[in-house]
């Protein structure tokens, strides 16, 4: 009878002796911009991602609207400038010194367009409150004159739509010729700048079609087998008082004439929204253009 033995199993004690694992190598790569987990970009981004869902959204053009989308492009901005100080995005715009130049000149642009809105703007609130008091007295040589400001102020805003839709990326970096941190930076700056011309468009239209003399809403000339298209219209509020019913005060009803009041107090406060939004924005681009100029000097 042949007897059944286990099979026992041994390890050694210790462990043989192995040859010492390799240092882990970290590889250290030259960046010029934070990383894209970085809080900075991935704000940045975001805020542009909005801005276009933001202009996407214009069928009704109200100055909540509007005033919205110049404090986004003002937040915009401001994340903008604080990569812009970063000494990596300083390092690496100096190495592009053509490149900056012409983002100094297009930012400039942007300084002057926004520059000149705010003065304007500032002598139509002038004139608004003078309306007002003409319209309560039934002045109507007074009221012309507010109604003639209206209209010198639509030519300005659409002179000033039109500076800024000319501002473009223009000639940038070849993309090819440079690191990926590098070029996304350039993509970056590119994006900003063309949501920037996007809402001071909208801005500037805006107001120039709502003070001009007022359009079919539909182009009735067109090429041949082209389909009727909508004309962009004005700000909602801003067209709630047009020319047409402030003339003949003498001749309207006092309820009538409240009525008026009303309405022009109501677009008082809306023109008060968008001249603080617009200042807003002229901060932050001022903020911007003096740290890319930093970005050269220092």
């Amino acid at each position: 009878m042949v007897g059944v033995f286990k099979r026992s199993l041994s390890f050694p004690n210790k462990i043989p002796n192995r040859p010492p694992k390799p240092p882990l190598s970290h590889h250290i790569r030259s960046i010029s911009l934070p990383s894209r987990s970085h809080p900075l970009i991935s704000q940045l981004r975001d805020g542009i991602c909005e801005l276009r869902i933001w202009s996407s959204k214009s069928e009704n053009r109200t100055s909540s609207w509007l005033c919205d989308g110049l404090t986004r492009l003002k937040d915009i901005h401001d994340s903008l400038d604080d990569i812009l100080q970063l000494p990596q995005t300083q390092e690496s715009l100096r190495l592009q010194p053509t490149w900056v130049e012409k983002l100094l000149e297009d930012f400039l642009r942007f300084v002057d367009v926004y520059g000149i809105f705010q003065t304007s703007v500032l002598a139509l609130k002038e004139e608004e409150l003078a309306a007002q008091v003409a319209t309560r007295k039934r002045d109507d040589s007074k009221v012309a004159l507010y109604i003639k400001s209206r209209k010198k102020m639509a030519k300005e805003m659409s002179k000033l739509a039109n500076t800024i839709r000319d501002i473009s990326r223009g000639s940038v970096p070849e993309i090819n010729k440079l690191s990926i941190t590098d070029a996304e930076l350039v993509n970056l700056i590119g994006d900003v700048i063309e949501v920037t011309v996007s809402v001071s468009v909208a801005l500037f239209s805006g107001i120039s079609l709502s003070f001009g003399r007022r359009k079919s809403c539909w182009m009735m000339k067109l090429p041949k087998r082209e389909k009727k298209v909508k004309i962009e219209e004005g700000i909602e509020e801003l067209q709630q008082v047009n020319p047409e019913s402030l003339w003949g005060l003498r001749k309207k009803g006092d309820e009538e004439v409240r009525m008026v009041l009303k309405r022009m107090q109501d677009l008082e406060g809306c023109i008060g929204g968008i001249e603080s939004g617009g200042e807003q924005v002229f901060r932050s681009l001022i903020n911007t253009r003096v740290s890319l100029l930093n970005s050269l000097t220092q």
